[in-house]
């Protein structure tokens, strides 16, 4: 009789590789956001070198963040993403339907994409001061405007609601617009060149093209790039905070959410700054929840579809 040779399983090398990840997520990532969580419901911070509780409150902390300043920060962080991202998606889309258009024939398109995807790889931090420099009062914008004669004194961008709020906007727009255009670009070329040499055929317009075979197929990405911008949009932080020196002038009119959180931990109230964090994780999964569904929820063309299919084929069987 032959010997059963012992069926060799692998698997168990698949767990020990991906067990560093779990740990590592377990200390730094699950364990910090349940704490969080608890702290939301204490009455926890210090005065001076005394330190308060922490003392169970309950829900108080929640109910006096809902009486703060807390929505019109919440306000100002949703006006800066608009400014930011509303010409990020835009340009993008532009940009990515360019590159990937063969009969357009644009020489040096590794080029492009390196060049605008660079903004990327600067520091948030880094481009804030740059511009906080360019356009202060004594600034070279300023003396490049004087020179030329458009203005006669020297304008007060950073002193301004509208100024300060387009810079924040177009430094957004600027470090983002690239990586969006280089994910959208991939969606596209994704597509098969067969169903754009059909609706050639079919006498489709470019504008009629765009509209109604690029965008629909390429509604995944777009769903992950909106979910994505924003999470970073509610995370806003480096760019208002450097700007304007933490203060969110003029006015507190730039302040944002996260800013807000920063001073709650800045002056050691972790209660408060819990109780921040939970309603921004909260408000995050809410608008991620329903962009999703906007974008995802009537596709026809994946599950769903696939069902009616079956179903069909079956009846048709009978």
């Amino acid at each position: 009789m032959k010997k059963k040779r012992k069926s060799i399983s692998y698997a168990k090398w698949g767990y020990i590789f991906i067990l560093p990840f779990f740990i590592c997520f377990f200390i730094f990532s699950l364990i910090p956001l349940v704490d969080t969580i608890r702290y939301s419901f204490y009455e926890y911070y210090r005065s001076g070198i005394k330190e308060i509780g922490p003392t169970f409150i309950g829900l108080e902390n929640y109910i006096s963040l809902l009486d703060s300043d807390m929505l019109k920060y919440a306000g100002n962080t949703l006006i800066l993403w608009v400014i930011g991202f509303i010409p990020q998606i835009v340009i993008a889309l532009l940009l990515a339907n360019w590159f990937t258009d063969i009969r357009l024939k644009i020489h040096g398109k590794q080029f492009f994409k390196v060049v605008i995807y660079l903004p990327n790889l600067i520091m948030a931090s880094a481009f804030a001061m740059l511009f906080f420099a360019m356009f202060s009062t004594n600034g070279p914008i300023n003396s490049i405007l004087m020179s030329l004669g458009w203005t006669s004194e020297p304008i007060d961008f950073l002193g301004s609601v509208l100024g300060t709020r387009s810079l924040v906007g177009l430094m957004n727009f600027l470090m983002w617009f690239g990586n969006t255009t280089i994910m959208l670009m991939a969606a596209i070329m994704g597509i098969s060149q067969d169903i754009f040499e059909a609706c050639e055929l079919d006498g489709c317009t470019s504008v009629k093209r765009f509209f109604y075979i690029t965008l629909p197929l390429i509604r995944p990405i777009l769903a992950y790039t909106l979910i994505t911008s924003i999470i970073g949009g509610l995370q806003m932080f480096d760019v208002p905070q450097i700007l304007t020196n933490g203060q969110g002038n003029p006015d507190r009119t730039s302040m944002t959410l996260i800013m807000f959180l920063n001073s709650h931990l800045k002056s050691r109230n972790y209660g408060m700054a819990g109780a921040l964090s939970v309603y921004l994780f909260i408000v995050s999964a809410i608008l991620c929840f329903f962009v999703y569904r906007m974008t995802n929820g009537t596709d026809d063309n994946g599950a769903k579809a696939a069902k009616r299919r079956a179903k069909a084929e079956k009846g048709s069987v009978k």
